[in-house]
């Protein structure tokens, strides 16, 4: 039998609302994200750990809305009149923690956008209140917006979120790979990445498909290596 072809070809993360997989680790937070009309005070923190799915519920809603997303460290206050002209997804805002000038804008974007009526979305990988946010008045509004959590994946999500990886690499892994991966990996997003990366690499550097065999060779040398499961 010939051996499939391998092609290092380039990601396509898939981020519309039918490719986002719900499950009792994140149905509230999709819950609250759908009934973004009701967000008390108009806003919404929206939490969870690397690869968890903030940046592609951020997306959905996006769409929903018609919001502009930006990062939190783009921020300038001279954009703040005009992206407070409608709904705005700020995220990663811990990572300003240390940036007085953006969380000046942010402060001023917060409190515009809500005074003309539309929507804020933030968020960071910690509950608001460990966002670490300097400016006291700015770390005041955060915490008070209601906290959406995205929790650690259950099996369901898992195997969800190993599908998805592998087909945003345009990987289609023989149907016994992901149940084998299941019994393996470490139940977070950052491992489940980590793992389907090491077996991407693998898989083209041998030039063959992903069956459970060469999925147990590689996933063997990834632990034997010490590969890490960080963000």
């Amino acid at each position: 039998m010939a051996e499939q072809l391998s092609f290092d070809l380039p990601r396509r993360t898939a981020r519309a609302r039918e490719d986002f997989f719900v499950s009792p680790a994140n149905a509230l937070a999709v819950a609250l994200i759908d009934d973004w009309r009701n967000w008390p005070g108009g806003k919404l923190a929206l939490s969870g750990p690397a690869g968890s799915g903030k940046t592609h519920l951020t997306h959905v809603w996006a769409a929903h809305t018609g919001a502009r997303i930006v990062p939190a460290g783009d921020l300038t206050e001279d954009a703040v009149p005009d992206l407070a002209q409608g709904p705005v997804a700020v995220e990663d805002v811990p990572e300003i923690a240390a940036d007085p000038r953006a969380q000046a804008a942010l402060f001023h974007l917060h409190n515009l956008v809500l005074a003309q009526g539309h929507r804020l979305l933030m968020t960071g990988r910690d509950a608001p209140r460990h966002w670490g946010l300097t400016l006291p008045d700015l770390q005041s509004r955060v915490e008070g917006a209601q906290n959406a959590t995205l929790d650690e994946p259950d099996d369901a999500l898992l195997a969800a979120v190993l599908a998805k990886l592998f087909a945003d690499r345009q990987i289609t892994p023989r149907p016994d790979v992901i149940p084998f991966l299941l019994l393996r990996v470490e139940r977070s997003f950052a491992a489940a990445a980590a793992v389907v990366d090491h077996l991407d690499r693998g898989a083209l550097k041998e030039g063959k498909p992903l069956t459970r065999q060469l999925a147990a060779r590689l996933l063997a040398d990834f632990r034997s290596h010490g590969d890490g499961s960080g963000d």
